[in-house]
C-alpha cells in the first residue's frame, strides 16, 4: 500500500519525541513489508492543510495520522466516506478511539501493526454535521476540559494529572442543565450534570471505548448523579467500564438523538473529540454507519472488512 504520514509535532506524545529518528522507524517499518511511504513532519497550526493535501493526492492509499486527539479527529472528519482509509499513530492521552480498534498503544507497536493491517469500513458520528469519531458530551465533561485548559502541563503525565484535578473541581461545583432529549419516538425532559452521547455503545471492563467500532448506533449517557460523592462514584464506574451497573447514569441507545439546551445556552460548552466547541441552542446528533476506513492489526479486526 502507498501511505501518505502526517505527523503533528506539536501534538501529543510526539512533542517529545526525536522526530527524525521516527521517521526513520517509520519508513523502515513500513518498507520492510513492501510498502511506500511519504512523510511530512508540520506544525499544529499546519496539520489540517497538510492532510488535505495528501488526501488530495490520487497515488495514496493509506493516510497516517500521527498527533493529539484533535489531529486525529480532524483526519477522520476529512476521510468521512471517502475511499481511502486511515491509520491512526496514537499519540494522544488516552487514545479511545485507537483502543477500540485494536491499534497497539506504543508508538512502535502500532507501526508494527499497520506493515501487515488490513482495512475495515467502522462508524462515524455527527453533532450538526460536525463529524466525531469518540463523543461529543455537555456538562461534566466540558467545564472539566475549560477547567484543565487553564492548568499549565507539557506532558502526557501533566495532561492526566490536570485531568484528575479539574475533575475534583468540576465535582466540588457540578454544573447543572434542563435539557430535552428526543431519542426515536420519546422525549425526555431532564435536569442533568452532563450527558455524553457516543460513536457506538462502550465497552465493559476497561476505559470508555467502544468494542465495536461499527454497531451502528450511538451510546447516551445521562447523569443523574447530584451529589459529590455520587458524582465521584459516577466518574470511577466510567473509567472502570462499569456505566450499564452504575445507579448514577441513564443509558440509552439509538441512531438519531436531538438535544435541546432548555437552560441558558451562554452559559455553556461541548466537548466534541476532546475539544471545547460552542453548545448550541439545539443539537442533532447522528450516526454514520460504514463512513469511515480504517487500518487496523489483522489480528485485532472486529468489524466487518470494507
Amino acid at each position: 500500500m502507498r501511505f501518505a504520514a502526517v505527523l503533528n509535532h506539536d501534538g501529543g506524545t510526539l512533542r517529545t519525541v526525536d522526530m527524525d529518528a521516527f521517521s526513520g522507524q517509520l519508513r523502515q517499518a513500513l518498507e520492510a513489508a513492501g510498502h511506500s511511504v511519504d512523510i511530512d513532519i508540520v506544525a499544529g497550526r499546519d496539520v489540517a492543510t497538510a492532510l488535505e493535501k495528501a488526501i488530495a493526492r490520487r497515488n495514496i492509499d493509506v493516510i497516517l495520522a500521527g498527533g493529539g486527539d484533535g489531529t486525529i479527529s480532524t483526519a477522520a472528519s476529512l476521510l468521512m466516506n471517502k475511499k481511502k482509509a486511515l491509520a491512526i499513530l496514537p499519540a494522544g492521552t488516552m487514545n479511545l478511539f485507537a483502543r477500540g480498534l485494536g491499534i497497539p498503544q506504543t508508538l512502535e507497536a502500532a507501526l508494527q501493526s499497520f506493515a501487515d493491517g488490513e482495512v475495515i469500513a467502522v462508524d462515524m458520528a455527527s453533532a450538526n454535521g460536525q463529524p466525531f469519531v469518540h463523543q461529543f458530551s455537555v456538562g461534566m465533561h466540558a467545564k472539566m476540559v475549560q477547567l484543565r485548559e487553564k492548568m499549565d502541563f507539557g506532558s502526557r503525565l501533566g495532561k492526566m494529572q490536570a485531568s484528575v484535578r479539574a475533575a475534583w473541581a468540576a465535582i466540588k461545583n457540578p454544573p447543572a442543565l434542563k435539557v430535552s432529549l428526543s431519542i426515536g419516538k420519546a422525549e425526555i425532559v431532564t435536569r442533568t450534570t452532563g450527558i455524553g452521547i457516543s460513536n457506538n455503545l462502550f465497552g465493559e471492563g476497561h476505559l470508555p471505548y467502544a468494542d465495536n467500532p461499527a454497531g451502528g448506533v450511538l451510546g447516551i449517557y445521562v447523569s443523574v448523579a447530584r451529589r459529590r460523592h455520587h458524582l465521584a462514584k459516577l466518574l470511577l464506574d466510567m473509567l472502570r467500564g462499569r456505566l450499564r451497573q452504575s445507579a448514577h447514569v441513564e443509558v440509552h441507545q439509538a441512531g438519531k438523538v436531538v438535544l435541546k439546551i432548555l437552560s441558558p445556552a451562554r452559559k455553556f460548552r461541548a466537548v466534541l473529540d476532546g475539544e471545547l466547541i460552542r453548545l448550541e441552542g439545539e443539537t442533532t446528533i447522528e450516526i454514520h454507519p460504514g463512513a469511515l476506513n480504517v487500518l487496523v492489526p489483522s489480528s485485532g479486526v472486529s468489524a466487518k472488512a470494507a
